[in-house]
């Protein structure tokens, strides 16, 4: 063994592409350790306090780890020095290079400090953005928030991008979710009776809750007849419902009880059509 180190030890470039290899199986080993006992810590703390901000907090670490083992790597061994000088501490035109080139992963960093300190939602928190989308917030890293929208489809938005968007959060603050309704229903319909009707229908849905606010506690929310449309009375109320169900199934379960409870009292559900009329020439 002896002898195999000193014939490596009279080749520069074996022996130092040996220790290059050495260094990067340490550094490999050590990151797996870190991140294995950084992901315990993790879970445990997330376990008793699971928000955005620890999360975020997480992603930085394990960057840290990670850019740390590089670096030594780098700067280590006599192949990589020479590189490791220019990348770490090169003139000033690599490192405006070096940051236009990572202009967008800079802005995603600050924006998801900015994020996680200002906490507009957190996890688990229902979101709506301006672009339409509308999810469970599941996830902050780095550089982007991941959002659950239907079943097990997830939405991945950079986190500068995120950051610009008006965002309405349905669970601000809140123990409960609630979804706004419109029904309309035809003009020779009374309204005392649409609105009774759609009240109770809205009451046999397992899913809604008593979570108005009233005199005696919590209570469904009222229907209201709100406005005279062009072909139509349009009546709304506020279905309240428990943080853990998703909104579309809340949504297909009071739309498809109102539509039927409707039909099976009469009342018309209007919808526009048009008539054609065709001049046959003599």
């Amino acid at each position: 063994m002896t002898e195999l180190i000193s014939k490596l030890r009279a080749n520069p470039a074996v022996w130092e592409a040996l220790t290059l290899v050495l260094l990067v199986v340490g550094a490999a080993i050590v990151v797996f350790v870190a991140l294995r006992l950084e992901r315990k810590v993790a879970r445990k703390v997330l376990a008793r306090n699971n928000t955005i901000n620890l999360r975020f907090v997480e992603s930085v670490v394990r960057f840290v780890i990670i850019f740390v083992a590089v670096l030594w790597v780098v700067m280590s061994s006599k192949v990589t020095e020479p590189l490791g000088r220019v990348v770490f501490q090169g003139t000033a035109i690599i490192g405006a290079i070096a940051g236009f080139a990572a202009q967008p992963v800079i802005s995603d960093l600050i924006c998801g400090v900015m994020i996680s300190s200002a906490k507009p939602f957190d996890l688990g928190d229902r979101i709506e953005l301006d672009n339409g989308t509308a999810g469970i917030v599941k996830d902050i890293t780095l550089r982007h928030v991941v959002i659950q929208t239907i079943d097990t489809v997830k939405v991945v938005i950079p986190n500068s991008k995120l950051n610009g968007m008006l965002i309405t959060n349905l669970s601000y603050h809140t123990t409960i979710r609630s979804i706004h309704f419109r029904f309309n229903v035809s003009y020779d319909t009374d309204p005392t009776q649409a609105m009774a009707v759609i009240r109770k229908a809205v009451e046999e849905s397992p899913y809604s809750i008593p979570g108005k606010p009233g005199e005696n506690g919590g209570e469904y929310g009222p229907v209201y007849f709100i406005q005279y449309a062009d072909s139509s009375l349009v009546m709304a109320t506020t279905v309240y419902f428990e943080p853990v169900t998703p909104s579309e199934v809340v949504k297909s379960d009071i739309n498809t009880r109102v539509m039927k409870a409707l039909n099976e009292n009469g009342i018309e559900i209007p919808y526009n059509y048009i008539n054609v009329v065709m001049n046959k020439k003599d």
